[in-house]
């Protein structure tokens, strides 16, 4: 029999333990799999050339206050911008409040909004479609292949913020470098339908020269209107998404604590298995010693078998945390914000290699002691 051998066969002797153990491990690393996830997704990734050259202009208090649509001019005449945009969040529900039918829902100007967003594609035709139809919409190529629209398809919308309904016909189907879960319709249909918003708008979308020109461009927006009644927030558009992240909490400081309980609460679920095992083979110990293995040798078995263990955790933990990104990243309530979540390659090694250590770490101690046991003193042990 090989060490291999040896150390697999050991490692699941006793079968309920070592699959409870590999289960606790599996539990444990598979939150911690899915806040790396996240936090690497929305804080250490780059935004792509096109979206580092945008930026969103809000209301300096809260995204719940809108902005005076004449600011869009004085916007436009600000050097280092290119086009500018006006957005409104309609927030309306469509078919039921299920996660799986809930989408962002954004009126803008049909004649601009791809002028900002220029990475977005729509064909020509669809858009002159959209243009001339001002119960039209356009919406995302993955979110309407998730509701199987079609061109011309009707799409009704409650509203729950605003008191007015949408009767809207799907006129294009754009694509993104990333899925959006976005719909958008003309704004001149809200303004039309409540009047106590014409001339208001949610927030506008703003196109800079260059990723370069965006920190001054802000601040010279902020600056123009920092006396006003209603002054501005200028941020970039991945600072603009993070600020919705923000709305939870300090999700930064969650995430961080998190992950500390969750490797603490690992190690101490490994350790105490550990001990268990190797107490219960003490006289294996003393029988292997006098089989001519050595201390190191035996020290090496016993960490191995951890390591082997925590390691089967950490991936099925990662796999597992991969199924739950999915799920949450295409039918959570908040789907638009989550849809570029996805578990990669790395974070899967990083799990593992978590539950490695772990295993590693919390083995160490009686692995040792059991090393240095007397071989007398082992055979004589009855346990």
């Amino acid at each position: 029999m090989t060490l291999t051998r040896f150390v697999t066969k050991n490692a699941f002797r006793n079968k309920r333990r070592s699959v409870l153990t590999v289960l606790s491990i599996g539990g444990s690393l598979l939150l911690l799999t899915f806040l790396i996830t996240i936090w690497r997704t929305f804080y250490d990734s780059k935004p792509s050339e096109q979206s580092a050259q945008r930026l969103i202009v809000r209301h300096k208090v809260s995204l719940v206050f809108n902005l005076p649509s004449y600011y869009k001019q004085k916007i436009q005449a600000i050097p280092g911008v290119k086009e500018v945009v006006n957005q409104q969040w309609f927030g309306g529900q469509y078919i039921d409040d299920k996660p799986k039918n809930m989408f962002a829902q954004f009126g803008t100007d049909p004649n601009e909004i791809f002028e900002v967003q220029k990475d977005f594609h729509l064909p020509p035709d669809q858009l002159e479609a959209w243009k001339k139809d001002r119960a039209g919409c356009v919406v995302d190529a993955e979110l309407a292949k998730k509701h199987g629209w079609k061109i011309g398809d009707r799409i009704p919308i409650k509203g729950t913020i605003f008191p007015l309904n949408l009767e809207l016909t799907v006129r294009g189907i754009f694509t993104a470098p990333q899925a959006t879960e976005t719909l958008y319709f003309d704004n001149t249909y809200l303004d039309e339908g409540w009047p106590h918003v014409k001339g208001y708008v949610g927030f506008f979308g703003v196109l800079a020269d260059s990723p370069q020109a965006v920190p001054q461009v802000a601040k010279d927006i902020d600056a123009a209107f920092r006396n006003t009644d209603r002054p501005t927030k200028s941020e970039s558009e991945k600072a603009f998404n993070l600020d919705w992240i923000a709305m939870m909490g300090n999700v930064k400081a969650f995430i961080l604590s998190i992950c500390a309980a969750v490797v603490f609460a690992t190690l101490l679920v490994s350790a105490n298995t550990m001990a268990m095992s190797i107490r219960e083979r003490t006289r294996e110990v003393a029988l292997l010693k006098t089989l001519g293995f050595t201390r190191g040798t035996v020290l090496g078995l016993f960490m191995s078998e951890a390591i082997a263990l925590a390691a089967l955790g950490g991936l099925l933990g990662a796999l597992a945390a991969s199924g739950a990104v999915f799920l949450m990243a295409h039918f959570s309530p908040a789907a638009f914000l989550f849809s570029n979540l996805k578990t990669n390659v790395p974070t899967i090694l990083v799990a593992v290699f978590v539950g490695a250590t772990v295993g590693l770490i919390s083995s160490f101690v009686p692995a040792y002691n059991a090393s240095r046991r007397n071989i007398v003193e082992g055979l004589r042990h009855i346990g």
